[in-house]
């Protein structure tokens, strides 16, 4: 391999989701979500800088050797990637993630319809979180797409970088990239609220600043949409007022009470008897005794009211996967990685 474009050819080939090329070490792919050694040899550091850099701009290559790592979209017509590069103790490194050329909707990906509903709440707070690699950024793109579908409205997107990329539809669509038309997701989400916009999407909720902003966009009636590397409603509330200081956590507790609209929270599970993957997800919708939980910082009920909610659309993770093995999408083994341990049992016992 001579080139970035055929170790790119090479990932569609074998239908990974990533590509990883590290200098000291024989390539991988992620496929089905496990990282698979590629038949190659050991990369040397010379020949993988030459080759990352041979798709980067000059005002990319300073960056990155200013800072050590860069994150940039690049598409080669066809295919659109995300792109990381980074410097480790044996030289240069590099992550690719295929995008999908397609935008797949809410129906297609197998979501609740209640991502609808959120989609269309004109203002308010929705997050969808998981681990990376979980699905997140397409289920924000399909919730998009449907706005761009149904509303007639501005949408701003904020990420780091523009991944899934939105023709204008009923919707009038602007994308900034963070580091290419804005420094920071602060300064793109402050520069947002006088840019008279109806739909935020915040690519990542990465520090108090940003969270503090989207917050703040919610309750000055906007819909702000965003992504947490957190698993579960419980976890992801008391991330969010965690990041703040102390004697700020009640007020931020009481904030976020007022306007998160919906928790997403999603995993994605191996098929069954056959290549790809599926996604379960957990969805908690914010009523009236959710939010007073969230007020008064008993966050560990949340659970109890989400298997409660079933007619408001909420559904639990464990019973997303446990349907899934009833309807033999996902064997009891691949599950049980994922089910809580009590569910794990009982499933066991009754299979």
């Amino acid at each position: 391999m001579n080139s970035i474009k055929e170790w790119l050819e090479l990932m569609q080939e074998h239908r990974a989701s990533d590509l990883h090329l590290s200098a000291g070490s024989v390539p991988y792919m992620r496929i089905d979500g496990d990282l698979v050694k590629i038949d190659h040899g050991v990369l040397s550091d010379r020949e993988l800088r030459a080759m990352l850099y041979d798709i980067l701009t000059e005002e990319q290559k300073r960056l990155f050797e200013q800072e050590g790592s860069l994150d940039f979209g690049w598409d080669n017509s066809v295919v659109r990637y995300r792109c990381n590069y980074f410097l480790h103790h044996r030289g240069i490194g590099a992550a690719f993630r295929e995008i999908p050329a397609g935008i797949r909707s809410i129906e297609e990906l197998g979501l609740p319809d209640v991502l609808k509903s959120f989609a269309l709440s004109h203002k308010g707070l929705v997050l969808i979180t998981g681990p990376a690699g979980s699905g997140k950024s397409t289920t924000l793109a399909a919730m998009i797409d449907y706005i761009n579908q149904n509303r007639h409205a501005h949408v701003i997107t904020i990420e780091d970088p523009v991944e899934f990329v939105h023709q204008d539809k009923k919707c009038l669509i602007n994308q900034r990239e963070v580091g290419k038309h804005t420094p920071s997701f602060a300064s793109a989400l402050r520069a947002a609220l006088r840019e008279d916009p109806n739909v935020i999407l915040v690519g990542e909720m990465r520090d108090l600043e940003t969270i503090s902003l989207a917050v703040e966009a919610a309750a000055t009636g906007h819909l702000v949409l965003s992504t947490l590397h957190t698993i579960g409603t419980a976890k992801t509330v008391d991330r969010i007022v965690e990041v703040f200081p102390p004697e700020e956590q009640n007020h931020i507790r009481s904030l976020l009470a007022d306007v998160i609209r919906g928790v997403v929270s999603q995993v994605l599970l191996k098929r069954r008897n056959r290549v790809g993957r599926v996604v379960a997800v957990e969805v908690m919708v914010a009523n009236t005794a959710i939010r007073t939980l969230i007020r008064e910082g008993k966050t560990h009920r949340i659970s109890a009211l989400i298997q409660t909610g079933k007619k408001q659309g909420m559904q639990s993770i464990d019973d997303a996967i446990v349907h899934l093995v009833k309807t033999g999408m996902v064997s009891l083994e691949e599950a049980s990685t994922h089910l809580s341990e009590d569910q794990s049992l009982a499933m066991s016992n009754k299979l």
